[in-house]
């Protein structure tokens, strides 16, 4: 039980960590640093839009339209704090006690 404790905190990670990549990249493509004609950057960006939309297009349905404000990033973030919290405050139950 243990691995499946660790693979879901590891899941949860890397959700984590492509989801900053995206954030950040999407600042600096804003405030035009990076450049979406340039082909690696392009290739980049449209990866991560496609592996993080199906998690943040069921979030934007839910949530009022703000306009160019997007908030789903931030409520999936909120559900991954929580999600490995509850993993974390029952570890017990995958060590066995």
């Amino acid at each position: 039980m243990i691995t499946l404790f660790q693979a879901l905190m590891l899941i949860l990670d890397v959700v984590w960590f492509i989801m900053i990549v995206h954030i950040i990249m999407s600042w600096l493509i804003n405030f035009q640093v990076l450049n979406l004609r340039q082909p690696i950057v392009g290739q980049i960006w449209d990866g991560l839009n496609r592996l993080l939309e199906p998690i943040y297009s069921p979030i934007r349905r839910l949530l009022p339209d703000t306009g160019a404000l997007d908030l789903a990033p931030l409520v999936v973030f909120v559900i991954i704090i929580v999600l490995r919290q509850a993993l974390a405050n029952n570890a017990g139950f995958f060590l066995g006690y």
